[in-house]
């Protein structure tokens, strides 16, 4: 319900900004998760940015939150702690590496899968924190872990 009692557009209720900490226990613990708008997030504090995307790896549901953050090709990279698949924090890009196969003597290079994770919107104010989630059309492979049974933040509801 809004203040003057009518209803609340759910669309618009799903892409509000959510509080999900302050920005002094992020900085100091440089990670936190939560839940906006029933999607589990996972916020990251990282060489003075902040960065949110879905909690679950897109490639098979491990838990991001777990995981450690290391460059790749000079790009910030959550490391999935179940199978090492490299995503990086600005842009949710799924990275590996690659070789030519007829060429023995090349080296391996950094590439893109392209979008793999849902990249969330992270914003700080008065020292708060807010996450905006995503209004991105296209449909990314996180999402099939971010709803139904891959919850991993346990509710004191439940």
């Amino acid at each position: 319900m809004n203040l003057d009692g009518s209803a609340q557009d759910p669309e618009k209720r799903e892409y509000s900004s959510v509080c999900v900490g302050r920005e002094d226990d992020i900085k100091k613990s440089e990670r936190m998760t939560a839940v906006v708008h029933d999607r589990e997030v996972v916020i990251f504090y990282h060489k003075g940015e902040c960065h949110a995307m879905d909690i679950r790896c897109y490639h098979s549901g491990g838990p991001l939150h777990l995981g450690d953050i290391e460059d790749f090709d000079g790009r910030p990279c959550i490391v999935c702690p179940w199978h090492k698949y490299k995503i990086t924090l600005a842009t949710g890009e799924g990275l590996y590496q690659s070789i030519n196969p007829k060429d023995p003597s090349a080296k391996p290079k950094w590439c893109s899968k392209g979008v793999k994770q849902r990249i969330h919107t992270v914003t700080v104010d008065n020292g708060n924190i807010y996450v905006t989630l995503s209004r991105e059309p296209f449909k990314c492979d996180s999402d099939f872990y971010a709803t139904g049974d891959f919850k991993v933040i346990k509710s004191s509801s439940r």
